[in-house]
C-alpha cells in the first residue's frame, strides 16, 4: 500500500515529485510548443454547470466520450466508468446484479448519479445510494466522472464525486442506428436510436433491451450452482421545441425495469445458499423546463421540474409470504439556474433548488405478512452562486457558494475553489478546493431505526495536479494529488448487549453520526498516439484509505471493499483494411470484505481481447472476449464474478 507508513509517504511524494519535474521538463514542453496545432477540445458541463473547454476546469473530470463507449463494447454504464482513474467497482454476482462505484474511496451513497442534470438516487434507499446494476449503456453522448466533493453547485450527496451520463442533442436530417449482439449464458442485447432535427423542433428516441441467464450470485466456488439471470428494457426520450430565437421549451425522460435474480440467506440456518428469490426494480427520470435568453446571449435563464422514481420489489417464491420487500421513492425538485456572461472573461452564476423527497418501504415476513409501511417525506431548498473569471488568458478561476436548508438539521453552507493555469501552451497546472455534504436519508431519519437529530455528513478536500502535452497532444501524461477528510458519517449502532438510555430507547439498534475517514492518493493518466494507426491510453491511482474516528473500534483500519491500488490500460490499433483490435487490461489489488479488516478480497488482472470490422461506412461486426485468462476473483465477499465470455454484434447506422 503506497501510504501506509512514513516510508510509504516520502516514496509517494518522491514519485510525484518525479513525475511532476518529467511532465514540466523544459526540452519536452518546448518540442510540444513547436508543433502545436489548432484540435478540437474536449466540453464539460458538470464541473461548472456551463459548457467549459476542459483546459479552462481546475477539478479533475474525465470524459467518456460516445466513440470511446462504441470502442469499449461495454454493456453496464458502471463497468465504463470503472475504467477511469480513482474509481472502483463491486458487483453482487453477474451482470445486473448490485453495483457500486467509490470515487476516491468514499462511500458508494456519496456519489451523486445525474442524467442529464437530473439526479437519480433513490430516496428510498437506506443510505440514498444509486444501483448502477440496471443502467444499460445505450448511445450516449458523453459521461462526464468528476472526482472530488462538488455539493456547492449539486447538493447533497457530491462528497467522493459526480457520474453524469448525458444524452444527445437531436440534430440534422432523420438517422439512427441498431445494434444486435450475443454471447456466453445465453446473454442477448438489442439497443437503437432514432433523431431529426430541424429549425424549430427536434427530436431523439433511444432504447434498449438485455437477457441473460447469467451466473450463480453466490460463488461457483463456495458453492453456487443454479444459473442467476438478468432482464432489462429500458429507453430515453429527448424533446426540443424553440418558440422564438430567444425561448425554447425541452423535455426529456429516461426510463427502465429490470428484474435480476440473486441468492439469499435463508432460516433457519440464514447462511448465503442458492435460492429462487429475485427482484424488480423501475425507474423514471424526467425533466421539463423553458430556456430563455436576453441581452444577445449574455443572460441565460432557465427554469425546470425534474422528478425522479424508484420502485423495488423483491420476491422468494418459496415463501407463504412472495413479496419480501416492497418500497417507492420519487423526488421533485423545482431550480431555476441564471448565467450572465457579463465579458469574455467573466461568467456568474445564480440558481435556486426547492427539492422535496418521498419514501414508503414495507418488509413483509411470516410473522407479519401486512406490516404498516415506513412512509415519510422531507424538503430541502438550496440558493447557489458561483463567479468564474479569466484574470489574464492563461489563467481560469472559479470560486462558489452554496447554502441549504433542510426540514430536519436546518442549514447547511458549502464553498469551493478551482483554478487552471495554462502554464506554457502544453503545460497546465490544476487545483481545486471543495466540501461536500449529505444530508441524512429519509430511513435514516424515520426508519425503526431512525434518528431525527441527525446531522450532514461533511467533507473537505483538495486535489492539484499537472497534464503536459508533446508531440502536437499525441503525448498527454497528467498526475493529481488528492486528500479528503470525512466528519460527522452516519452508521448503524447495534444495541445487543447493550443498556445505554439511547438503546433503552431504540433496543434494535440506531443510526448516529460516528465515524469520520481520510482518503488521499495519486492519481496518473496516460494518452498516446503512438504511430498513425496504434493508440495506447492508461491510469493508475494508488489510494490510501483510513477510519480515523478515535475510540471506535475499526480506528486507523482501511475502509472495506477499497483496493490500495487501481490500474486499467488499453492498447489499440486500426488496420489498413477497416479492421480494429484492442487488448484491455484492468488491475485491482486486495483490499478488505470486512471493516475490522479481517477477510481479505485478494487482488485480480482482467485481460479483454475486442475487435471491430467496418465493412462498410455504415455496417459494423464486432466482437470481444472478456477475462480472457478466465481469472477467479471476487469483489465482495462470496459472491460470484464471470469468468471468460465471448459476445459477438453487428451495428448498422443509417
Amino acid at each position: 500500500m503506497l501510504f501506509a507508513g512514513p516510508t510509504a509517504r516520502r516514496a509517494s511524494s518522491r514519485l510525484l515529485a518525479v513525475t511532476v519535474s518529467l511532465l514540466l521538463h523544459p526540452a519536452l514542453a518546448a518540442t510540444a510548443a513547436e508543433s502545436q496545432a489548432d484540435t478540437v477540445e474536449d466540453v464539460v458541463v458538470t464541473a461548472n454547470r456551463i459548457e467549459q473547454q476542459t483546459s479552462r476546469v481546475g477539478d479533475s473530470v474525465t470524459l467518456i466520450s460516445a466513440n470511446e463507449q462504441r470502442r469499449s463494447q461495454k454493456t453496464a454504464v458502471s463497468d465504463l466508468v470503472a475504467m477511469t482513474p480513482g474509481v472502483t467497482m463491486t458487483r453482487n454476482g453477474g451482470i445486473g446484479a448490485t453495483s457500486a462505484l467509490r470515487i476516491r474511496g468514499a462511500e458508494t451513497d456519496q456519489t451523486l448519479v445525474l442524467i442529464d442534470g437530473v439526479k437519480v438516487n433513490d430516496p428510498a434507499q437506506a443510505s440514498g445510494g444509486f444501483n448502477f446494476g440496471n443502467l444499460i449503456a445505450t448511445e450516449y453522448s458523453q459521461i462526464e466522472v468528476l472526482r472530488g466533493p462538488q455539493s456547492t453547485l449539486w447538493g447533497s450527496q457530491a462528497i467522493g464525486g459526480i457520474v453524469h451520463i448525458v444524452t444527445p442533442v437531436p440534430e440534422g436530417p432523420l438517422s439512427g442506428s441498431l445494434a444486435m449482439e450475443g454471447g456466453t449464458h445465453n446473454t442477448a442485447f438489442v439497443r437503437g436510436y432514432a433523431q431529426a432535427g430541424g429549425d424549430r423542433f427536434a427530436w431523439r428516441v433511444a432504447g434498449g433491451y438485455l437477457t441473460s441467464d447469467g451466473i450463480s450470485a453466490l460463488s461457483r466456488e463456495r458453492g453456487g450452482r443454479e444459473q442467476d439471470g438478468y432482464r432489462n428494457v429500458g429507453f430515453n426520450a429527448r424533446g426540443i421545441l424553440h418558440i422564438t430565437d430567444n425561448v425554447s421549451a425541452e423535455v426529456r425522460s429516461t426510463w427502465s425495469d429490470g428484474r435480476s435474480e440473486y441468492d439469499g440467506f435463508p432460516a433457519p440456518l440464514y447462511i448465503f445458499v442458492d435460492t429462487p428469490e429475485h427482484d424488480k426494480t423501475e425507474e423514471l427520470a424526467s425533466y421539463a423546463g423553458l430556456n430563455i435568453t436576453a441581452f444577445d446571449g449574455r443572460l441565460e435563464n432557465r427554469i425546470g421540474f425534474a422528478y425522479t422514481e424508484t420502485d423495488r420489489q423483491n420476491f422468494d417464491p418459496s415463501s407463504s409470504v412472495p413479496i419480501t420487500f416492497d418500497s417507492n421513492g420519487s423526488n421533485g425538485r423545482w431550480e431555476y439556474q441564471g448565467t450572465w456572461r457579463f465579458s469574455d472573461r467573466l461568467t456568474g452564476i445564480v440558481g435556486l433548488e426547492s427539492e422535496r423527497s418521498e419514501m414508503s418501504s414495507a418488509s413483509p415476513t411470516t410473522f407479519n405478512p401486512t406490516p404498516t409501511p415506513i412512509a415519510d417525506d422531507v424538503q430541502i431548498d438550496s440558493v447557489y452562486g458561483q463567479v468564474t473569471a479569466t484574470p489574464i488568458d492563461a489563467v481560469t478561476v472559479s470560486l462558489g457558494v452554496r447554502h441549504d436548508d433542510h426540514d430536519t438539521f436546518g442549514s447547511n453552507t458549502t464553498n469551493r475553489a478551482s483554478i487552471a493555469w495554462s502554464a506554457t501552451s502544453s503545460t497546465i497546472l490544476r487545483a481545486s478546493y471543495g466540501e461536500g455534504f449529505k444530508a441524512p436519508t429519509l430511513y435514516q431519519l424515520y426508519s425503526l431505526y431512525g434518528n431525527v437529530n441527525l446531522e450532514p455528513e461533511q467533507a473537505e478536500s483538495w486535489d492539484a495536479g499537472v497534464e503536459q502535452r508533446w508531440f502536437d497532444s499525441k503525448l498527454v501524461l497528467s498526475a493529481t494529488y488528492f486528500d479528503r477528510d470525512t466528519d460527522n458519517m452516519i452508521d448503524f449502532v447495534s444495541c445487543f448487549g447493550v443498556s445505554t438510555p439511547e438503546c433503552l430507547a431504540k433496543p434494535d439498534g440506531y443510526y448516529e453520526n460516528v465515524q469520520m475517514t481520510n482518503a488521499k492518493g495519486v492519481e496518473l493518466a496516460l494518452t498516446a498516439q503512438l504511430t498513425e494507426r496504434l493508440a495506447l491510453s492508461a491510469n493508475y491511482t494508488s489510494m490510501d484509505t483510513e477510519n480515523i474516528a478515535r475510540g471506535t473500534r475499526n480506528f486507523g483500519r482501511s475502509l472495506r471493499r477499497r483496493p490500495d491500488e487501481t490500474a486499467n490500460a488499453q492498447l489499440s490499433y486500426d488496420w489498413p483494411v477497416g479492421l480494429t483490435t484492442t487488448v484491455a487490461v484492468q488491475h485491482a489489488g486486495r483490499s478488505y470484505e470486512d471493516s475490522a479488516n479481517m477477510e481479505v478480497l485478494e487482488g485480480y488482472t482482467l485481460v479483454d481481447f475486442r475487435a471491430s470490422y467496418a465493412v462498410t461506412d455504415s455496417f459494423e461486426i464486432y466482437g470481444r472476449v472478456e477475462n480472457a485468462f478466465d481469472d477467479e476473483y471476487e469483489t465482495v465477499y462470496e459472491y460470484g464474478t464471470l469468468g471468460r465470455t465471448y459476445y459477438g454484434g453487428i451495428r448498422q447506422r443509417f
